[in-house]
């Protein structure tokens, strides 16, 4: 099923790097994924990113992957771009992956370096054009260097960016400096947008340049994250202030539940880099509180245990989150 939905180029709004609702390590909770898509198309984001690291993309099997893609584009239907994440060791496999996105109606691949064997800048390069000419669809590079080993240096990028299929860059490093040295980069290609990943520099981003954010929160309530982006396109500083602050105290909350501190969480006030463990295990249970899907994580990860999950279900009712959820049918159970 060919895209009959062209890339908006740039890329600009809010695409929630969807988490992936599991049944059990290897089946999907399809109902549950039904009902997640809805969601987050209901709060008016711009765009899904499947297969990342909140999907927990590198955990799960091919066949597992494939059936995720499947179902996505089949729902979404045009409505919006979906973007696929193909990051693998293996080259071939990235190719296999995006040629089967493509099938089924994907608009993007997303690529993050190779991250078993530690590769070198001209390693980097050489793979990254390598790899562009084989995919049959536009590319979106993805900067983690917390779990790839590697970033994506300055220089590379300079070379990278004109390769007419990489159409931009989701950095999820959490460095501000070096988001300010890409953006100047990315001006020599009106048609080439730079994402913010870590939700807590969302605004500050957007107000600086950035044209969106691939915000993990978004999957939990899609309309605050398409709210902040909209306030900080348009310069509303009161406004920003005011949803920024709700996005802290989701960072604050929900995403320090799981292991109250263990080993792996990243330090009080430090901005997640690419969605810890513990932050995707306190998004699903979220979801589940909200009755939306599973939250069944890729092993070696496990679900919340009950305790947290009360935890869970007390920070949702103190939020300050009324109206911003995103469609009705979210409530608590």
């Amino acid at each position: 099923m060919p895209s009959g939905t062209p890339l908006p180029r740039p890329l600009r709004g809010i695409i929630p790097p969807l988490v992936t609702p599991l049944s059990d390590r290897d089946t999907l909770d399809a109902a549950g994924l039904q009902r997640l898509v809805e969601h987050v198309l209901a709060g008016g984001v711009q765009g899904l990113f499947i297969l990342g690291t909140s999907g927990e993309g590198p955990s799960l099997g091919y066949r597992l992957r494939c059936q995720l893609i499947d179902r996505v584009c089949e729902q979404v239907a045009g409505r919006v771009p979906v973007l696929v994440g193909v990051s693998d060791t293996a080259l071939v496999e990235s190719v296999n992956l995006a040629d089967h996105a493509a099938d089924a109606g994907a608009e993007a691949v997303v690529l993050a370096p190779p991250y078993y064997y530690p590769a070198g800048q001209d390693e980097l390069l050489q793979y990254v054009e390598h790899i562009s000419a084989e995919l049959p669809l536009p590319l979106f590079l993805y900067n983690l260097p917390s779990h790839t080993k590697i970033s994506f240096e300055l220089e590379t990028l300079r070379r990278l960016i004109e390769i007419p299929n990489v159409v931009g860059l989701k950095d999820s490093s959490g460095d501000m400096l070096y988001f300010h040295e890409v953006r100047r980069l990315a001006e020599q290609r009106a048609d080439w947008s730079l994402l913010i990943g870590p939700e807590e520099l969302l605004a500050e981003a957007v107000l600086l340049g950035a044209h969106g954010g691939v915000s993990g929160g978004a999957n939990l309530c899609p309309r605050l994250y398409v709210e902040l982006y909209q306030a900080a396109s348009r310069s509303d500083l009161a406004r920003v202030r005011e949803l920024h602050t709700r996005v802290m105290q989701i960072h604050q909350t929900i995403y320090r539940v799981a292991g109250h501190g263990a080993a792996g969480a990243p330090p009080q006030g430090a901005p997640p880099q690419g969605a810890p463990p513990q932050v995707v295990a306190g998004l699903k249970s979220a979801l589940r509180c909200l009755g939306i899907c599973d939250d069944f994580l890729a092993e070696p990860f496990h679900r919340l245990r009950d305790a947290e999950r009360r935890l869970i279900q007390n920070h949702l009712a103190e939020l300050d989150l009324v109206g911003l959820w995103g469609p009705p049918a979210s409530r608590l159970v």
